[in-house]
């Protein structure tokens, strides 16, 4: 079981502390996202495996690489979009598949409503989502694509709580979680505390 990778940065956690004030406008706080999801990005793709080549510059040759696997992005709808672009700034070659999930408010399961993933098999695969809570949404993905033949499955988001990293470490050992931070738990509605809100609900104004 891979332990999460939660990020420490001051210039992060001001942006979060941001983030989660209720009186941030929405324009800030998309803004926000875009800042802190560049910090993700960066970090998440830090284990990208790499294969050697040369190049020829203006004067000589010189050695560099160049990523071993293509990659995918997967952002689950619809909170998942507010992370894409920073994983595109540095990704553009990326493909990017979509994947629709929406959360049953009795059950508090996931229900899968969209899977539209490139094929997957031989990709260097990361999953968008701001909000690991109880973990299904990230569960029912990360299954999907392990079902499409996914091998290589990174999980990314902006906040997590205890119980969404156990469930998702439980059910699926092998996948790597990187998060901006890990909050204190889930109230009884599955939201997470003292988290941000409904981080779709902000970002696109709903």
């Amino acid at each position: 079981m891979k332990s999460p990778v939660v990020l420490q940065h001051p210039v992060l956690a001001q942006a979060l502390t941001r983030l989660r004030d209720k009186s941030t406008p929405r324009a800030e706080f998309r803004r926000l996202l875009l800042e802190c999801g560049r910090f993700l990005a960066c970090e998440a793709t830090r284990s990208l495996e790499t294969r050697r080549i040369r190049v020829q510059t203006p004067l000589a040759t010189a050695p560099g690489v160049t990523l071993r696997r293509p990659v995918i992005l997967v952002p689950v709808l619809r909170a998942g979009l507010s992370l894409l672009d920073p994983f595109r700034e540095i990704l553009p070659d990326a493909a990017i598949g979509f994947v629709g999930q929406r959360r049953n408010e009795e059950t508090l399961l996931p229900e899968t409503y969209l899977f539209k993933v490139p094929p997957s098999k031989a990709a260097d695969v990361f999953i968008l989502d701001p909000m690991l809570a109880t973990g299904g949404s990230a569960i029912s993905t990360i299954q999907g694509l392990k079902d499409q033949g996914a091998r290589r499955i990174q999980l990314v988001c902006l906040l997590a709580a205890p119980e969404g990293i156990e469930a998702v470490s439980k059910a699926h050992p092998d996948v790597a979680i990187t998060t901006a931070a890990l909050d204190r738990k889930l109230n009884q509605v599955g939201y997470i505390v003292p988290g941000l809100g409904d981080a779709g609900d902000r970002y696109f104004g709903t």
